[in-house]
């Protein structure tokens, strides 16, 4: 599991670099502070945080707030923040149905500017130079520095930024770092979907939780996993690829070639053609049938992982509603009640904006440590 979050208190074997992410991290998370409250927050000697300090604000990252008012004795402190709007990240996501969207977002995650391409059925090498052409568009339109391009695609991705397989954009062993740092000289960081948007809600959506799983659906299903604070990748990078997993041996062919994976009860592709025509009663039972056997599959993972945040990310029609409270009955029914007793589930209509969020995410954990 790769830590996302710098925690705790430093220590003398800390290098410099960790030391100015626990300023970051705590200024993002926490807010203005002033020297004194970063040294006692973070553990780092005075004379450490004030060299920091002056070292993040001659590269624009910090803004000096002034004195501190407040009724202590002495003289006021000065306070500090992050500078939010000082540099911007062009962010992509690629998994939406046959659209490719970027954004130029600040360091809060706050989108500032949209666009998108038409994939008009393109794969392959011409599918790249869409993307590549809209993260040109996007960095020309930023009026500040791009501290890096961030990524978010279908498929399994490497920690390299290679995907190794995406098959609806065609894409095998394909190093999309690489693809896109051919063209621009600034840092990119690729990764899976669910992940970004899970990355996401754990550090932009305060509350969310240590231990989440957001569960994307689309064309086809999967999830991103944060336990301890730590996205969970595995060996092969494949953790969180739910979709094809079998949950009725006898049922539909499945594109894979197996019967009955979970992608063909619940993704929006197989779902919408069933709900299309069906009037509301029948409409509600397709969409509970679906909630019943996304809870099967999750009840397990929540069981194994202690995962207390659950979120549904989706069109709204199909991921609210009898789908939410079907699939947490079904959690409810085959797990202890002390697995569930905490357990919040929701669900997050602005997928597409969560991956972008976490294509941002990407770029402040590798480049600033901020997560």
């Amino acid at each position: 599991m790769a830590q996302l979050r710098v925690t705790g208190k430093a220590l003398p074997t800390h290098n410099r670099q960790n030391n100015r992410s626990l300023i970051l991290q705590h200024l993002f998370h926490d807010g203005e502070m002033s020297r004194a409250d970063l040294a006692r927050a973070t553990g780092l000697t005075p004379v450490t945080v004030s060299d920091l300090v002056s070292e993040l604000r001659s590269e624009g990252l910090l803004l000096d707030l002034g004195r501190r008012v407040d009724a202590r004795i002495g003289k006021p402190a000065t306070l500090i923040n992050l500078d939010e709007n000082s540099h911007h990240i062009v962010s992509l996501n690629l998994s939406g149905e046959d659209v490719l969207t970027g954004a130029i977002t600040n360091m809060r995650g706050e989108i500032l500017e949209r666009r998108s391409v038409a994939l008009a059925g393109s794969v392959g090498e011409d599918a790249i130079s869409k993307a590549v052409g809209l993260v040109g568009e996007l960095i020309a339109a930023s009026d500040v520095r791009v501290l890096g391009i961030g990524v978010g695609t279908p498929g399994v991705v490497d920690r390299d930024g290679v995907v190794r397989e995406a098959p609806n954009l065609g894409w095998v062993d394909l190093d999309l770092r690489a693809s896109f740092g051919e063209h621009f000289d600034v840092p990119v960081h690729v990764s899976n979907d669910a992940n970004a948007a899970a990355l996401a809600v754990h550090t932009f959506h305060e509350g969310a939780g240590t231990n989440l799983m957001l569960v994307m659906f689309g064309d086809g299903v999967g999830a991103g996993l944060i336990i301890g604070g730590s996205l969970v990748e595995g060996d092969q990078f494949t953790a969180g690829e739910i979709g094809h997993v079998v949950i009725d041996e006898d049922g539909e062919l499945c594109t894979c070639g197996q019967r009955g994976c979970l992608e063909v009860a619940i993704s929006v592709s197989h779902l919408a053609p069933r709900v299309a025509d069906a009037g509301p009663d029948r409409r509600e039972a397709i969409l509970r049938e679906a909630g019943h056997a996304l809870g099967g599959a999750l009840a397990p993972i929540i069981a194994v992982l202690g995962v207390n945040t659950v979120i549904l990310a989706g069109p709204e029609d199909y991921v609210a509603g009898p789908m939410l409270t079907e699939a947490r009955s079904t959690i409810e029914r085959r797990t202890l009640e002390s697995v569930t007793r905490d357990l919040r589930m929701s669900a997050a209509v602005d997928s597409d904006d969560l991956v972008l969020q976490g294509a941002t995410a990407l770029v402040l954990t590798a480049e600033l440590g901020i997560s």
